[in-house]
């Protein structure tokens, strides 16, 4: 069954992870009859798409709206947290490939999967500071909730381990566009961090940071597009496409 949003809104979107959700706890008490009312593990919801598509938004209104239309507890996690540490991406010979598939900790991200799936009461998630450009060593702990919302890159390559998967997308031109914006930016707070990574460019001007932004996305964002997050677009049953002004011009729900 396919449904389309005409007015880009995500109510289909937290309509369909309601459902899934309503349909997992009814399982688990059919199965489970005397059971203590708990909600067993959580619904697992993912959402992929390219570098600086808005990933982190997109999660943090969905958490919002579930929340309020729908009473669900939402905790929302980014697979940045699950990359290498910079200097491991160093020993492999990874560090021009930060982003792509072979950069993640894999074992961590089926270890935190199996948590969410085993009902833990605490997750304990890596953490990844982009001021820093680098994981940090310590974990944050998050109480579980009714739905976890995954988000990343690299996160549709796991859809197989997911109740409801979502791919935003938006023209490549925009999200090269948002991408300097966000380094712009990051170049600024750094100015006041001097172990960021940026810091060495803080004094420049924007035309020569934002040259430099189009060169990395150039040369490493854009093949990681094609070649591995464009891809995992077909692993999603719901497409949320955004238009220049990072508004949602269009939301499609193909149910499975």
């Amino acid at each position: 069954m396919e449904g389309r949003a005409a007015d880009g809104g995500l109510g289909p979107v937290t309509d369909l992870i309601a459902a899934r959700t309503a349909r997992r706890v009814a399982g688990r008490v059919a199965t489970n009859p005397n059971g203590n009312g708990d909600i067993g593990a959580s619904t697992l919801v993912g959402i992929g798409g390219g570098v600086a598509v808005g990933k982190s938004h997109l999660a943090a209104a969905l958490a919002a709206r579930l929340s309020n239309d729908h009473d669900l507890a939402s905790v929302v996690v980014a697979s940045d947290g699950f990359l290498l540490p910079n200097h491991e991406l160093a020993r492999r010979g990874l560090a021009a490939r930060k982003g792509y598939p072979e950069s993640y900790d894999l074992e961590a991200i089926d270890a935190f999967l199996l948590d969410v799936r085993a009902g833990r009461d605490v997750l304990e998630v890596p953490v990844y500071d982009h001021l820093l450009y680098d994981v940090l060593d310590e974990r944050r702990r998050a109480d579980r909730a009714t739905v976890v919302i995954f988000e990343g890159v690299n996160v549709l390559h796991f859809a197989d381990r997911l109740d409801v998967g979502i791919y935003l997308d938006a023209a490549e031109a925009d999200m090269r566009r948002w991408f300097v914006e966000r380094v712009l930016r990051l170049r600024t707070e750094a100015a006041s961090v001097p172990d960021a990574y940026l810091a060495p460019v803080a004094h420049l001007d924007d035309a020569v940071v934002s040259e430099f932004a189009v060169g990395v996305w150039d040369a490493v964002n854009a093949p990681n597009l094609a070649d591995h997050i464009e891809p995992t677009r077909t692993a999603a049953e719901v497409v949320v496409r955004k238009g220049a002004d990072h508004s949602i011009v269009d939301v499609v729900v193909e149910v499975r």
